[in-house]
């Protein structure tokens, strides 16, 4: 998967180095400080200076998008399994979960995935179109078994999910929320059964 992140032509050795040691830094401050971490910091940490950082991501969520590629292609990877699982509301749900808990793992991500998820223009567009395309296949799948109601979307559940994480994220303390939340969550997925 392409991030849009790294130039079309290739890079000269000193300009590979920077990026690398920009993407180890900014994964280890965003670890440590969540994703508002100060793109200033990075760029000392990795011993260069902030116009190099801009001249490899133009902004926070380029930088944002280019170290979440790995977990994104993990998640994507994911979800083609789960297209192969014989409960395919269980699969959607899985993969809900997986995402939730990326999401859970840098301060912040959750908050800034909800504002660029109605944005193309956004460099996380590059993570989030991907993941949209791969939920709406197994969000087909479970409609079509008549697990999930039909009008259900998949922005609708990709919202769902970073409130979730966004949710958990603010309530450290309980450990089981996201679990009853997506409980919750199901509950209102499937067909009314009245």
């Amino acid at each position: 998967m392409t991030t849009g992140t790294t130039p079309a032509r290739p890079m000269r050795a000193d300009a590979r180095r920077n990026y690398a040691r920009l993407l180890k830094e900014a994964r280890a401050a965003f670890a440590e400080h969540g994703t508002d971490a100060s793109l200033e910091h990075v760029a000392r940490r990795a011993g260069v200076g902030i116009g190099t950082l801009y001249r490899h991501f133009p902004n926070r969520h380029a930088l944002m998008s280019a170290v979440f590629e790995d977990a994104v292609s993990a998640l994507l990877a994911r979800s083609r399994e789960l297209l192969e699982d014989p409960e395919p509301c269980w699969a959607l749900v899985e993969w809900l979960r997986a995402i939730i808990t990326h999401a859970g793992e840098y301060r912040g991500l959750a908050r800034a995935l909800m504002s660029a998820s109605n944005d193309d223009s956004s460099a996380l567009s590059s993570c989030s179109v991907p993941m949209r395309e791969a939920g709406r296949q197994l969000l087909a799948r479970a409609q079509e078994s008549g697990s999930v109601r039909p009008d259900v979307s998949i922005a609708d559940l990709m919202q769902l999910t970073n409130a979730i994480a966004l949710a958990v994220e603010e309530t450290p303390a309980d450990p089981d929320l996201a679990d009853r939340l997506l409980t919750l969550t199901l509950k209102g997925l499937r067909p009314d059964t009245r």
